[in-house]
């Protein structure tokens, strides 16, 4: 087993409670008759944002996204928010289905706080089509086949006769979206009841459909040969008879049925049914979790944590959810390494921890290096009545992968790294679900320790806007009269609204972080902010676009009443306006 993927169940939540307990707490009887759900806890309200992806990582809306009895759609960056969904303690299980798509889920131990899910949902692509009544095989590039001898029913278990279309998915073990593409988990149910963790030697979904799109099985009392092939990197050390694993769509765990045998670079074995099957080998676990925080006591949420066992090959991927933390099962006994990535893709660290002989909690790790720098962004989503948006979501588009941030009245924060020391540009895009209305995309650019974003305003009427916000205030917004333009004579963004306005000049239009030596204000209250008064206001030139394009400026600091110097202000802007000339 030196080179068998080690799939640890990573969920990204608090201690892994069902990893905590012996086998003997989850006994239930023969093949098909236990059930561990028995073990899952008492039932509980917790609440969950997601997104779902296509094989692309592109957004898919309009998914049907159903955890417990409560439902919800994607959105159009394929995001979705439930609340107070009802769940067991120890087990969420989350379904998403749309037509076109094989149907995707995934399942974890929720948390108090918001459950961050991800699926990426795989196309329904036949494949063959196939006539019943006559032996067949189905074959992929990659020599995994389905031999089937003729025989189907339909849903309601009455023979079929005609064209069968075949759908099918080979999902490899060294697939760096395996734990996003499988259902579930890799948690599973034994011939015995038992609860188990497993480690997998390669994943096949296979689906059949009529000539009227109607969903197909083997024929009872029939069987299919499968013969899927194994990755060239666990060839050597395959065992040559595995269990094999089918998902249980219904209980949103795997069940052991059958067995498969190696045959050259295959393993070999007859279902009498299709979803999802699995070869995979059985292990003794522990549970561990460990979190992570920046140098200044922050949680790091969104980062990406690797298990690798001594001898594997691949690393599985872990997630840290909003308090900074990643928990899962691990094999125990044996020397592993514990590898923590950037936004980016890139290694902060790699670092050699067990073997653990029992359930471990490491201490916080502090991410203190210089190769990354971290930043909080914080700031409010606010309404077109310029009220707090209280249901709704802001998505940070940075790096290798989005992040999220459900809102509290209005305020939303991300504890994050930035790739390398350098001025580094961020997207924003705000939506609010009551009033179906979002803040389109605004670019900023990241400063450490944070990055004060003030208020967005989630519009879709609005293309441009500049509001900004002094001391305690309420937050002014200019939605018209707006006016962008860069001449010799410099930059120039104004805007009039009722009974205000505002200027902003600067002498530069290379994006970048400046003091008021390059840029100063006019129309805030205290009147002037410029180089010719004491002040600590600092504006980020995070975009500046042709004509026709955005330009966007964010400012935030402290200055003197230019009436009273000895009253300070503070203040936060934002302008999101488009080029005129």
């Amino acid at each position: 087993m030196n080179k068998i993927k080690l799939l640890m169940v990573v969920l990204a939540s608090m201690l892994l409670t069902i990893g905590c307990e012996s086998e003997s707490t989850y006994e239930g009887g023969s093949s098909g008759g236990g059930n561990i759900s028995g073990n899952f806890g008492n039932q509980v309200s917790r609440d969950f944002i997601g997104q779902i992806v296509d094989v692309n990582n592109n957004p898919v809306q309009s998914v049907n996204v159903k955890i417990g009895s409560t439902t919800a759609q994607t959105d159009s960056n394929g995001v979705f928010i439930i609340k107070s969904a009802a769940v067991y303690e120890r087990f969420a299980y989350i379904t998403a289905q749309k037509a076109g798509y094989v149907d995707g889920s995934r399942t974890m131990v929720p948390t108090n706080g918001n459950n961050n899910v991800k699926i990426m949902m795989l196309p329904l692509q036949p494949v063959q089509v196939i006539a019943s009544g006559a032996a067949s095989e189905v074959t992929l590039a990659s020599g995994t086949k389905v031999v089937f001898d003729g025989a189907f029913q339909d849903a309601n278990g009455a023979a079929y006769s005609g064209s069968v279309s075949v759908s099918m998915y080979h999902l490899l073990p060294s697939d760096a979206n395996l734990s996003s593409l499988m259902p579930g988990t890799l948690f599973a149910q034994d011939e015995s009841g038992n609860a188990k963790a497993l480690e997998t030697l390669g994943m096949l979904n296979v689906e059949l459909r009529g000539s009227a799109g109607q969903k197909l099985q083997i024929a009872s009392g029939h069987t299919a040969q499968m013969v899927m092939k194994i990755d060239n990197s666990q060839l050597a050390s395959a065992p040559a008879t595995i269990p094999l694993w089918h998902f249980d769509n219904a209980k949103g765990y795997w069940i052991q049925e059958g067995s498969a045998t190696k045959q050259g670079n295959t393993y070999v074995g007859n279902v009498s049914h299709f979803s999802w099957w699995n070869c995979d080998a059985q292990f003794p676990v522990i549970s561990m979790c460990v979190s992570l925080e920046d140098a200044n006591g922050n949680p790091l949420s969104s980062i990406q944590v690797g298990i690798i066992r001594s001898g594997n090959l691949y690393p599985v991927m872990g997630t840290t959810n909003t308090n900074g933390q990643v928990c899962g099962l691990v094999p125990a006994n044996e020397s592993l390494t514990m590898v923590i990535y950037d936004n980016c893709g890139g290694i902060i660290s790699s670092t050699p921890i067990g073997p653990f002989s029992g359930n471990t909690t490491l201490p916080t790790i502090v991410v203190n290096n210089p190769g990354v720098m971290p930043t909080q962004i914080q700031g409010n989503l606010v309404n077109c009545s310029n009220a707090a948006v209280t249901n709704g979501y802001v998505i940070l588009n940075y790096g290798n992968q989005p992040q999220y941030a459900m809102i509290t009245n209005g305020v939303f924060s991300f504890n994050t790294l930035v790739c390398g020391t350098s001025t580094v540009n961020f997207s924003l895009e705000g939506s609010d679900y009551d009033n179906l209305q979002t803040t389109g995309n605004i670019t900023y650019t990241f400063t450490s320790p944070v990055t004060n974003i003030g208020n967005i305003v989630a519009c879709n009427a609005v293309t441009e806007f500049i509001s900004y916000q002094v001391d305690n205030d309420p937050t002014v917004y200019i939605l018209t009269n707006l006016g962008a333009s860069y001449t010799p004579n410099g930059l120039n963004i104004h805007g009039n609204g009722v009974n205000t306005g505002i200027y902003i000049w600067g002498n530069t239009n290379v994006p970048g972080t400046y003091t008021t030596t390059n840029f100063s204000v006019e129309g805030v209250p205290g009147n002037y902010i410029s180089s010719q008064i004491s002040n600590t206001v600092s504006f980020n030139l995070s975009n500046f676009g042709a004509v026709g394009q955005y330009i966007d400026l964010t400012f935030n600091g402290t200055y003197p009443d230019n009436m009273n110097p000895a009253v300070t202000h503070t203040i936060t802007g934002v302008a999101h306006v488009i080029r005129d000339n």
